[in-house]
């Protein structure tokens, strides 16, 4: 029953003197109140809590934490890739769930640029001028299929003599999209790469769509020269299997959904689900997507613990990430 004694924070104005930082900037936020305003700060204590826990973890306190992050390749076209970087890099997260074409940007953007474009240029002259449009970032071809392929062609040659030279009788078992990404990022010296911080910290990235995409492309045209290469896709449920069946206490970032989001809660049901989760999304609910459903949801199917502090924020992940990692990662 609705108790109005409950109702005893007033909404307070934003005092914009001495709004001096993000961190500041958030703490208004929840003062503030108006709607997705209220949501954004309730994320940054989510969050804050999940990066205290898991450095607590980390400097002796072996409790096991899982800490996820899966996020749609597209976001990676754009300088939002510096959020993922930076939290790799301090090792914020543990498991990176993600599709292939974050690996085609983060390669194509460690070797060559991205532009500036419009929602509303012409895609057909685009086209026409060897300019792919992401939105409103351009993507000329020598930029990324053409790139993709002069850089990644060599290293999968090299990876294969490697791993033949190592295990002669079955060089492939236990090879998946995990130490597929450790191979790549071992061999890009670039630290804006989020491939080269995964593989520093040995942070596992799972792709359970490695297909779907330009490296995928990559995979195929390199099997056509050795017919046996091949990918060890269960080694990768193997390890998220491990690791859910070990951890005391799991939590995770879901920026959209696809795959990667679902990957993600599926693995954690085995676990009783999630023990707090933050979600930031621009679908709608109505239309049954797991990208638009909220993280309600996932309670009726064991994905979220009923008591799992949760939310889910409505808006642009390239607006809204910045603003939290200004604070979280603030010195």
């Amino acid at each position: 029953m609705v108790n109005p004694d409950d109702f005893d924070v007033p909404v307070e104005d934003y005092d914009f003197s001495t709004t001096t930082s993000p961190t500041k900037l958030l703490d208004q936020m929840a003062k503030a109140g108006g709607f997705t305003a209220t949501k954004l700060a309730l994320a940054r204590e989510v969050l804050q809590e999940m990066f205290n826990q898991l450095d607590n973890d980390a400097s002796g306190d072996d409790t096991g934490q899982l800490n996820w992050l899966s996020f749609p390749a597209c976001l990676c076209a754009t300088g939002t890739r510096g959020f993922f970087v930076e939290a790799l890099k301090r090792k914020k997260f543990n498991v990176v769930v993600t599709t292939c074409g974050t690996l085609d940007h983060d390669i194509a953007r460690s070797f060559r640029d991205y532009y500036h474009g419009a929602f509303e240029l012409d895609d057909i002259e685009l086209g026409e001028e060897g300019l792919n449009r992401l939105g409103n970032v351009i993507v000329p071809n020598s930029s990324y299929g053409d790139i993709i392929e002069e850089i990644v062609m060599p290293m999968l040659a090299e990876i294969d003599a490697e791993k033949r030279e190592a295990n002669p009788e079955n060089p492939w078992h236990g090879f998946g999209s995990v130490e597929l990404c450790w191979a790549l990022g071992d061999r890009i010296n670039d630290e804006s790469s989020i491939l080269y911080w995964a593989a520093k910290h040995r942070i596992p990235i799972v792709i359970p769509g490695i297909y779907d995409g330009s490296i995928g492309a990559q995979l195929f045209m390199h099997r056509q020269r050795a017919s046996d290469f091949n990918l060890d896709l269960l080694a990768d449920q193997q390890l998220l299997s491990d690791l859910v069946w070990t951890a005391d206490s799991s939590h995770a970032l879901m920026v959209g959904g696809g795959i990667s989001k679902h990957h993600v809660i599926w693995w954690n049901q085995y676990r009783g689900g999630l023990d707090s989760a933050v979600q930031i999304t621009t679908a709608p609910e109505h239309d049954g997507s797991l990208s638009g459903a909220r993280l309600r949801e996932a309670i009726s199917w064991g994905k979220i613990r009923a008591e799992a502090p949760q939310v889910v924020v409505e808006g642009d992940a390239s607006v809204l990430l910045p603003i939290l990692g200004a604070s979280l990662f603030a010195e």
